[in-house]
């Protein structure tokens, strides 16, 4: 017997938090009383609930359905609670369980402690127990999963985050992604954000998330280019205790994170080849197998993907699935390069200089007219990152760089000099500032350590 209710207008319960309005919960128990005082207990206010009879029915169930947490009854016919919660922890079982019983000796805690149970209500109990119960067990979850995100992100990149949530400016061009964007969010199809290294294509991935239906839940970045190739598939679909070396735990992957909300792949052209033939298995069927898991894990998300190289060109030469590009390029956002965005430059630079002198706690640094006709004429290659980074540098010095303003104030006046020559003269007095340590300036010009060596090498040749 299969009882299922949803409910799409639950409001937040001020008693039992914010979360148990979106919870999807499985409740297994032989006792049909116990299910239906469970389901008229907690029906009215979770997103879904759904019932099994005994453990075969349960175990279907979740090969077909995501469930946030399962509450599950001990004594049952042909095989207890605990072993079957066992089991499914050696194949693939991610959710939170909370154990019914009326017997609460030693032997059944160490047990339920070994099996996975985070919980435990003891046989007869309140609706207000089981309740409460849940709302534990949802705040340990999203408590659990917003720490891993943060970890993540902190991991992943060495700059700090500021403004991610808001495309700033008035230019036509960046006006007209912002009008894509409202235009796309309330849908569920697949984004993919194309443009050069910092013109803020994770702004845009986040603005999509916060205009769609998706906001209340999590938005998962992962720079595909800064995970080891080695260590990318664990990251991404997680895996289970033992199934590799150092694996000493299960743990949930950045897709089942993600779970409800958004995950955005930065720099989808680099994931290897084995992961690219994957990721195009969950974009179709909508279900993760963490590593060394017999099940596949339903998955509910949206993606949106970024890249700042050329897709058709890395397909064309075999470094790119070409399945997979047709399956990601649903709905392309181009985000123009910051010396296309007229006028935006000199708005970017004044805002950076107040946010960046509060966050630093120092004064802010005028800019003059001879240098804000400087930062409009120069070609900026690293894009909106590279401007934060000199407006940071530029407040640690208390001063804009020598000769900033002036130099480029007479190279953008020379009739004979290029806003190629002017990217190649300052990359270079950059580089000499660093003792040509290429990381190190590619770090303070907010562009890639790539992008360095081939202009290097494009100049030497």
């Amino acid at each position: 017997m299969e009882a299922v209710r949803s409910t799409t207008d639950a409001s937040i319960d001020p008693e039992f938090g914010p979360w148990l309005a979106q919870a999807s919960i499985l409740v297994v128990d032989d006792e049909p009383g116990m299910r239906n005082f469970l389901i008229r207990t907690l029906g009215p206010r979770c997103k879904r609930i759904e019932e099994a009879a005994d453990t075969e029915e349960a175990a279907r169930k979740l090969d077909a359905h995501h469930y946030d947490v399962v509450i599950l009854d001990n004594i049952m016919p042909r095989k207890n609670g605990l072993e079957w919660l066992a089991e499914q922890r050696a194949v693939g079982f991610f959710a939170d369980a909370i154990l019914m019983t009326g017997y609460a000796d030693l032997d059944t805690a160490i047990q339920a402690l070994r099996a996975g149970v985070v919980d435990f209500v003891l046989k007869p109990f309140r609706s207000n127990q089981i309740l409460n119960a849940v709302a534990r067990c949802l705040d340990r979850i999203r408590l659990q999963r917003e720490n891993y995100v943060l970890r993540h992100e902190l991991k992943a990149t060495s700059d700090h985050i500021l403004l991610r949530d808001r495309l700033i400016g008035k230019s036509a061009a960046i006006a007209r992604v912002r009008e894509t964007i409202a235009r796309v969010a309330p849908l569920p199809t697949s984004v993919l954000l194309t443009g050069q290294s910092g013109t803020g294509k994770e702004v845009a991935a986040r603005s999509l998330h916060a205009l769609s239906d998706r906001a209340a839940k999590s938005f998962v970045p992962v720079n595909c280019s800064a995970i080891p190739p080695d260590m990318i598939e664990s990251e991404l679909f997680g895996h289970l205790k033992g199934a590799f070396t150092g694996a000493a735990r299960e743990r949930e992957g950045l897709f089942l994170h993600a779970q409800g909300g958004t995950l955005f792949l930065d720099e989808i052209g680099e994931l290897p080849a084995a992961t690219q033939s994957k990721l195009l298995r969950v974009l179709e069927d909508r279900r993760v197998r963490p590593v060394g898991s017999e099940r596949e894990i339903p998955v509910d998300l949206r993606f949106v993907f970024a890249t700042n190289a050329e897709l058709e060109k890395e397909v064309q030469a075999g470094r790119f699935r070409a399945d997979l590009f047709f399956r990601i390029n649903v709905m392309q956002i181009h985000l123009p390069p910051l010396k296309e965005r007229d006028g935006d430059t000199l708005e970017l630079a004044d805002l950076f200089m107040m946010k960046l002198a509060r966050q630093l706690g120092m004064p802010p640094v005028p800019i003059d007219e001879q240098t804000r006709r400087a930062l409009a004429a120069y070609d900026w290659p690293g894009n909106v990152r590279e401007l934060r980074n000199l407006i940071e540098r530029t407040l640690i010095l208390g001063r804009f760089p020598d000769g900033f303003g002036i130099s480029l104030s007479r190279q953008s006046n020379a009739g004979d000099t290029t806003l190629s020559e002017i990217e190649r003269r300052h990359i270079l007095a950059v580089l000499a500032g660093c003792s040509g340590q290429r990381d190190e300036a590619a770090r303070l010009l907010g562009i890639s350590r790539k992008t360095i060596d081939r202009k290097l090498a494009s100049w030497n040749g």
